[in-house]
Formats: structure tokens, C-alpha cells, sequence
């Protein structure tokens, strides 16, 4: 919750010369870890490395599945828990980014990578 808080906190101090405005969505953690391709990128991974949100709306499994690619490599999902919401804005055609915000070395791979999902806010 902490680190949460801290992001929101550095995402509201946008300096005003930017002209940019984002609201934070959500942070989650990666899920499907070991099932696709962000071990074997794992050391190519960065803090703050832009990542694709795409919408699978017909994946068998899922039927509100998003799957989350870095540089054209599939590194998992937003979890099944916490992508109704962003796969309802996608489905809208709103603009969301993602980004990693945290890697974490840990045997458990459900906390290996957590991903904060933004939408970016029209300025004047």
C-alpha cells in the first residue's frame, strides 16, 4: 500500500512545464509468469520499461483477459482478479499505458513483476 501511495504521489507531481497529466488505474502483478516469454527477457527488463496492454477478447479461458507484451514479447496478463476493469476501457477504445513498476528476485513468480496501469489525461 505504501508503494501505491508513493506512486501516486510522484504521478500527481507532474512538473507543470510537461504538459502531462496521468491518473494511475491500477497495479498489479504479472500473471502467467513461467507460461510465457518474461523469464527468458527477465534480465533485459527495466524499471519504467513501457509495456503493451492487448485485448483478448476471444482467449477460451478468459473472457476479460489482457494480455501484457514488452517489446513484442509476451510476458503474461493483468491477473483474472483485477482485469475486468481494463479490459472494459479497452474495450472502449480508451488510451491506457502500462509500465513496470517493480522486479522483484523471488521464488514466488506472482510478485516477480508488478505493472502499474495509467491513463493518460488530456491537458489543456
Amino acid at each position: 500500500m505504501r508503494s501505491l501511495l508513493l506512486r501516486l504521489v510522484l504521478l500527481a507531481a507532474v512538473p507543470v512545464q510537461a504538459q502531462r497529466v496521468q491518473l494511475l488505474v491500477q497495479s498489479s502483478p504479472l500473471a502467467g509468469f513461467r507460461y510465457a516469454e518474461a523469464a527468458a527477457v527477465w534480465p533485459l527488463l527495466q524499471l519504467g520499461d513501457a509495456l503493451e496492454l492487448v485485448r483478448e477478447a476471444g482467449n477460451p479461458h478468459d473472457p476479460n483477459a489482457v494480455r501484457v507484451e514488452w517489446r513484442g514479447r509476451k510476458l503474461g496478463y493483468v491477473p483474472r482478479r483485477d482485469n475486468a476493469a481494463v479490459a472494459r476501457h479497452l474495450d472502449r477504445g480508451t488510451a491506457l499505458e502500462a509500465r513496470i513498476a517493480a522486479l522483484r528476485q523471488n521464488r514466488n513468480r506472482t510478485v516477480r513483476i508488478e505493472l502499474d496501469i495509467i491513463a493518460p489525461l488530456a491537458t489543456r
